[in-house]
């Protein structure tokens, strides 16, 4: 019993460093990325996804060196459902009116978010995951950052007169950023190590599968820095930001959260993923592809994805 309280101790400590520290990062990228002039949605799709994304990152590639890989998927699917179905719900709902978008989701960015969470399906599907297939999931992220930043052009170069001029006033401040983006990020690796030490030593102490531990807990854990950053935006009036963030998220989830881990080897699939979680996950993945075909998302939506996360959590904790 000691040791399993001095662990949840440790892993709650820990995940706190975890979060905070990635949201030091997120915010440093973020200015970098608005002193460079690229507009909101690109930066939710880019630099604010990745960076809400590192403790899953961290987190799952040091998983996969100390042999509990499991936790990996479980971290991934769990963190999937709940930037879906926790986070869009919960900034809906907080939004003064509907989160309406005007970028065009549906000629890429929707289907890229969709054809993601599939395409990782499909490949645990044999409750393997192997090397090459990781190297997939790495060139569907290159394609889809390539993509995005591609798009940012445009907007770059109509705003590069005020860009040096930002780059005159503000050389100070950003060296400023790029130095907590160094420190935040050495922070993410030594608390993600900590954090997984302590999920094997729960998961050993009750006698559960880690998977559960990372697709409840962790997953929730790992997301608030998304949750936070979603919020923020839409309280703000940035709902292009907002749902870019999800998007971004998931789609690096899918992809580079799977795909780095899985190239240094083979990823254990435990079978109650592929049972229980994959199938919420492309479920909600669908709800939201049709929620936002007119490129809005209303406070009931958000109250219907926050009922189905609730059930999800239910369900894998053995609540009902």
């Amino acid at each position: 019993m000691p040791e399993l309280v001095g662990s949840s101790l440790i892993f709650i400590v820990s995940l706190f460093i975890l979060i905070k520290a990635a949201d030091y990062f997120t915010l440093a990228a973020q200015e970098i990325g608005i002193f460079f002039g690229i507009k909101p949605f690109i930066i939710g799709v880019t630099v604010v996804a990745i960076g809400t994304s590192l403790p899953e990152l961290v987190s799952s590639v040091i998983a996969t060196l100390k042999d509990s890989s499991e936790i990996v998927i479980g971290n991934v699917i769990g963190s999937n459902i709940a930037n879906i179905c926790l986070i869009l719900g919960v900034a809906s709902i907080m939004s003064a009116r509907a989160m309406v978008v005007e970028y065009d989701l549906l000629s890429v960015d929707l289907p890229l978010f969709a054809g993601a969470a599939f395409f990782l399906a499909f490949t645990i599907k044999d409750l393997q995951f192997t090397s090459g297939e990781a190297f997939l999931c790495l060139l569907g992220l290159l394609v889809y950052i390539l993509y995005t930043v591609n798009s940012s052009q445009a907007d770059i170069e109509a705003n590069k007169a005020e860009k040096e001029q930002q780059e005159k006033l503000s050389k100070k401040s950003i060296n400023w950023q790029f130095i907590i983006l160094v420190v935040s990020a050495v922070l993410i690796f030594i608390s993600a190590n900590f954090t997984i030490d302590s999920i094997i030593e729960i998961s050993e102490s009750l006698g559960i599968g880690k998977e559960i531990i990372a697709v409840s807990a962790v997953a929730v854990g790992t997301s608030l820095p998304e949750l936070i950053v979603t919020i923020k935006a839409a309280r703000l009036g940035q709902p292009e930001m907002a749902v870019g963030n999800i998007l971004g998220s998931n789609i690096f989830n899918s992809f580079a959260v799977m795909g780095i881990p899985g190239l240094a080897r083979g990823l254990v699939i435990p079978e109650s993923i592929l049972t229980d979680g994959i199938p919420v996950m492309l479920s909600v993945t669908i709800l939201f592809f049709f929620t936002t075909q007119n490129n809005k998302v209303t406070k009931w939506e958000g109250w219907l994805f926050i009922i189905i996360y609730l059930w999800f959590i239910g369900k894998t904790l053995e609540l009902f």
